[in-house]
């Protein structure tokens, strides 16, 4: 069966470890060298095993075309959940995501020019 329920759904796998990512509930995904910061709605943080590049090509592998959550990688360090965008402040180079429910808030900081960018591209989607 291949719903969205379990096409949102990543696992990591290490000898020691399985990580459940469920997409869902990310803002977003931050490089750190070979590995990869999962940042949660809720503010938890998981270090994945695996490099920017390589979630970028999961969130884009065909079985994954299905799924109704939209992520997009800005600058060369962020991939972002787009549902979850709350501000964009391209003065402070600052990027604020909440699910709306919970009461955290995730900030991240990006460059001027891809938070210039993002913006451009939210509202061209927006606007379809």
């Amino acid at each position: 069966m291949n719903d969205n329920k379990e096409i949102s759904v990543l696992y990591f796998n290490t000898r020691d470890e399985l990580i459940r990512v469920d997409l869902r509930k990310v803002g977003f995904f931050k490089a750190d060298r070979n590995y990869t910061d999962v940042y949660f709605l809720n503010n938890h943080r998981v270090t994945l095993p695996t490099n920017l590049m390589s979630i970028e090509k999961m969130l884009d592998d065909d079985r994954m075309r299905g799924r109704t959550i939209p992520f997009v990688r800005i600058g060369r360090s962020v991939i972002v959940n787009l549902s979850h965008i709350i501000h964009i402040n391209v003065p402070k180079q600052e990027l604020v995501l909440s699910d709306m429910t919970s009461p955290c808030i995730l900030k991240v900081e990006v460059n001027k020019e891809a938070l210039r960018k993002l913006k451009d591209l939210y509202i061209a989607n927006k606007n379809k």
